[in-house]
């Protein structure tokens, strides 16, 4: 009689989390073809299709769909069993800062799946602006943060490093603007730094038509045509345009995504987060 058993479950999980095979393959650390043979075995099982082709990656069937929680209540229930028999278990508290400016909802899904396998750590998470984590690690009100910087220092470790660009909306022309209606954040950081700098070395007039305390905020403006905005060339889709030859601007420095700890912290829920948070972002380098 077959039977599902939990490697082709976490193979399953891997592929869905990262979705693409080849992406599922790092987290997991096989090759391609053999998590493929996993995927096909799974399927044969269940006489069912888990993931549809999607562009360069794969989404959920409708069988996936049913699948996931099971997988993920599975593997979780499997993994605490082993930590509390071989009395492994991590627990603690840990404060945990992340930012409400960059890849939210991928940091959210990290701290979720920690939590399911590490359900003993107390968790204290801030979802804010990122320009004030650094202070907070140093005064101790954080005991890791995730945030960007253009140069990393050497107790940063570096998760993701995104290209920046001027863009604009796809539909509308400001080549011929007198003064270039520009989008920025309304607060002093890193972003603002830049644009600001790369607009005084365009040396043209311009002016702030907009502002906005997010990423979201300054990518809808651009959307809606408001204004050009400068952003990572990870936010870029059909509706966006680089604008950065067509208004006479240069190249600006990458942003890079950085991952600190406050420098006297220590202890089993840090070392685990860390190694989730290096894991998930893997697959992006």
């Amino acid at each position: 009689m077959e039977h599902l058993d939990s490697d082709l479950l976490r193979t399953f999980l891997a592929v869905a989390e990262a979705g693409s095979v080849t992406d599922g393959a790092v987290r997991i650390h096989r090759s391609q073809s053999a998590t493929s043979l996993q995927i096909k075995r799974l399927e044969a099982i269940l006489g069912r299709s888990v993931f549809e082709r999607h562009g360069r990656g794969v989404v959920l069937s409708e069988a996936g769909e049913m699948l996931l929680p099971v997988a993920q209540d599975v593997t979780a229930r499997l993994d605490a069993a082993l930590r509390d028999v071989s009395h492994r278990a991590v627990s603690g508290k840990l404060r945990v800062g992340i930012p409400d400016d960059h890849g939210r909802t991928k940091l959210a899904k990290i701290i979720a799946a920690f939590t399911r396998h590490h359900p003993r750590v107390e968790l204290d998470v801030t979802c804010a602006l990122s320009t004030g984590f650094p202070d907070a690690l140093e005064k101790g009100a954080l005991d890791l943060a995730i945030y960007e910087v253009e140069h990393p220092k050497p107790h940063e470790e570096v998760l993701f490093q995104d290209p920046t660009c001027w863009v604009a909306s796809a539909h509308r022309d400001f080549s011929a603007s007198e003064s270039l209606p520009v989008a920025l954040f309304d607060q002093a950081c890193w972003w603002r730094d830049v644009a600001i700098s790369s607009l005084e070395a365009r040396a043209q007039p311009y002016r702030v038509a907009y502002s906005s305390q997010s990423v979201s905020g300054v990518i809808a403006a651009v959307e809606a045509g408001i204004a050009v905005g400068l952003l990572g060339r990870s936010s870029l889709h059909a509706g966006l345009s680089v604008a950065d030859e067509g208004l006479g601007f240069g190249s600006t420095p990458a942003s890079t995504l950085v991952m600190a700890a406050r420098r006297t912290a220590d202890g089993a829920p840090l070392n685990a987060m860390k190694a989730s948070i290096r894991d998930a972002f893997l697959t992006m380098a």
